[in-house]
């Protein structure tokens, strides 16, 4: 990275792109509930209630995630420029 706007910039567009990944697979979960919930539910062993949570789990870490690791220091830099 060249220059704090250079950094700034990379950080905003990966905000952008996470949440979209984000708001993609909450979609996709919401719309083929029933086909995912089988095939996970075949692969790991785990019954409907232990699989709701588990879809939450990974929505709200993966938000977390994007927040630390994103949003909070493309904020931070938009407030050094």
């Amino acid at each position: 990275m060249n220059s704090i706007e250079t950094l700034t910039t990379f950080l905003g567009w990966s905000t952008v792109i996470n949440f979209g990944v984000l708001a993609v697979a909450a979609i996709l979960l919401i719309l083929m509930r029933g086909p995912i919930s089988k095939l996970h539910a075949r692969m790991f062993s785990l019954d409907e209630a232990e699989l709701s949570r588990a879809y939450f789990q990974y929505l709200a870490q993966y938000k977390i995630a994007i927040f630390v690791f994103n949003l909070a220091p493309y904020i931070a830099l938009k407030i050094m420029t």
